[in-house]
């Protein structure tokens, strides 16, 4: 399939889970990452949850990176420049719905995207090469792009992998593991 048509059948089975389900599900992925072999790292890159997009609470994962003391990294979203300005998330951080309900950080310390270690992705869906869909506005393409080489990149979905996905772009950044509520995929 191609991406706008994945786009618009996972958009379709997220709005058909509920609540209980999202909150399930989110534990489950979380507790699936503690067997990943990640957690000798130092610096975490994790998305806060767009609650109208019914993404995974990522409550679960922020508990678990506190709980190993871990230095937890959020983004704010540049809308000009498609990028992510990345700051350390600490006790004394406010957090805001910016204008499409993302939830964001005002001010903070700024880290480099250099510095971060591994970095959880939000997705719509992916396939079994580690090819992922977001909702198609290049953010973590860009984000990905100046990363380290050696960064792994975990994608967080609900759902089990597509066979293919038609259109990848060559800038297109593939995953490195996908976690889902039954299963950890390796590419």
């Amino acid at each position: 399939m191609t991406k706008a048509a994945l786009r618009k059948k996972y958009k379709t089975l997220r709005n058909q889970l509920t609540e209980d389900q999202i909150e399930a599900f989110s534990l489950e992925i979380a507790n699936q990452l503690l067997s990943l072999p990640i957690w000798e790292k130092d610096f975490y890159h994790l998305f806060l949850s767009i609650e109208t997009q019914r993404e995974i609470n990522t409550d679960y994962i922020l508990n678990i990176l506190s709980g190993k003391d871990k230095n937890i990294v959020i983004s704010r979203s540049n809308f000009k420049t498609t990028t992510l300005e990345n700051v350390l998330l600490t006790d004394s951080t406010r957090i805001k719905l910016n204008a499409y309900n993302i939830p964001e950080p005002i001010g903070g310390i700024p880290i480099a995207t250099t510095a971060i270690d591994v970095v959880f992705i939000p997705l719509l869906a992916f396939d079994v090469k580690g090819n992922r869909i977001g909702y198609g506005k290049g953010f973590y393409d860009n984000f990905l792009a100046d990363c380290k080489a050696e960064t792994l990149k975990i994608g967080l979905s609900f759902f089990d992998p597509e066979p293919e996905i038609k259109d990848v772009y060559s800038k297109d950044i593939p995953l490195d593991y996908c976690i889902t509520p039954n299963k950890i995929y390796r590419f």
